[in-house]
C-alpha cells in the first residue's frame, strides 16, 4: 500500500500537473526544478550523440548531421567483437556555429528509427604521467 501511494505522490507530482497548481506553487517547483540542473554545458565543435540504433554506420552519421553544417567526420563508437554500434557516436564540425546548428536540427530526432540526442562533447580528462619503469614497481626489480 505504501509504495502505491509513493508511485502516486511520485507521478502527480511531474510538470504536467504543475500547470494546474496555483502561481506561488508552480513557481516554487520551477526554481526548485532549475536548482537541480547541471550547469550550462562548454561549446565545442564536437558533438557526443546517444541513443544510435545497433546498425547505424558512421556514413550514415555524417549523412543525417550534414544536413545542418559542414562535418569534418562522424564516428560511430563500435564492438570489437561484432562490429555493431555501441550506441553512441562523436561528430566533429568545422565550427562551434555549425554544431549547435547541429544540436537544434537533430536532438530528440529519428535516425534509423531511433531517437537520437545530441550534445556538446565534453574534453577528454588529462592522462596521467605513467612511471619510467615499466616492470613491475612493488617487486623492486
Amino acid at each position: 500500500m505504501a509504495l502505491r501511494l509513493g508511485i502516486a505522490r511520485r507521478f502527480l507530482s511531474t510538470s504536467i500537473f504543475d500547470s494546474h497548481l496555483p502561481a506561488s506553487r508552480a513557481t516554487a517547483a520551477a526554481a526548485a526544478a532549475a536548482a537541480s540542473d547541471k550547469p550550462a554545458p562548454i561549446p565545442s565543435d564536437t558533438l557526443f550523440v546517444s541513443g544510435l540504433n545497433k546498425r547505424t554506420t558512421s556514413e550514415k552519421l555524417r549523412e543525417e548531421f550534414s544536413k545542418f553544417g559542414q562535418v569534418v567526420y562522424a564516428r560511430v563508437v563500435t564492438d570489437r567483437n561484432n562490429g555493431y554500434s555501441k550506441g553512441f557516436g562523436f561528430v566533429k564540425y568545422s565550427s562551434i556555429e555549425d554544431a549547435a546548428e547541429g544540436i537544434k536540427g537533430l536532438d530528440a530526432k529519428f535516425i534509423d528509427g531511433w531517437v537520437v540526442f545530441a550534445e556538446y562533447a565534453k574534453p577528454p580528462p588529462p592522462r596521467q604521467a605513467t612511471s619510467q619503469n615499466t616492470y613491475n614497481s612493488r617487486s623492486g626489480y
